[in-house]
C-alpha cells in the first residue's frame, strides 16, 4: 500500500465519520485535525479503533500523542513506523 493509498483510506474515514454531509470539504494532509475542529478527543479514540481494525495493529496509550495522530501525514508516518507498508 502506497503512502497516497494510506492517505486516501484515512481521509475517507475522517470524511465519513467527522465531516458528514460536507462533501465539499478538502482535507489537507498537513492540517491539524484537532485544532481545525474536525476531531475531538473522542474522535481520536474512534480513529485509533479504526486504525487498529484496518491495519491489524495495537496502539499503546503512550503512542496517543499529536506527533502520531494530529494530521493525516502524521498518521501515515506513524503507521509506517508500526511496520505497515
Amino acid at each position: 500500500m502506497t503512502m497516497s493509498d494510506m492517505e486516501k483510506v484515512i481521509i475517507d474515514f475522517i470524511k465519513e465519520n467527522f465531516i458528514m454531509g460536507r462533501s465539499d470539504v478538502v482535507l489537507d494532509p498537513e492540517q491539524s485535525l484537532i485544532e481545525s475542529g474536525i476531531m475531538d478527543s473522542t474522535g481520536v479514540l474512534e480513529l485509533v479503533e479504526f486504525l487498529e481494525a484496518t491495519y491489524g495493529i495495537h496502539i499503546e496509550d503512550e503512542e496517543l500523542v499529536p506527533e502520531n495522530l494530529e494530521t493525516v501525514l502524521n498518521i501515515v508516518g506513524f503507521l509506517k513506523r508500526k511496520g505497515i507498508s
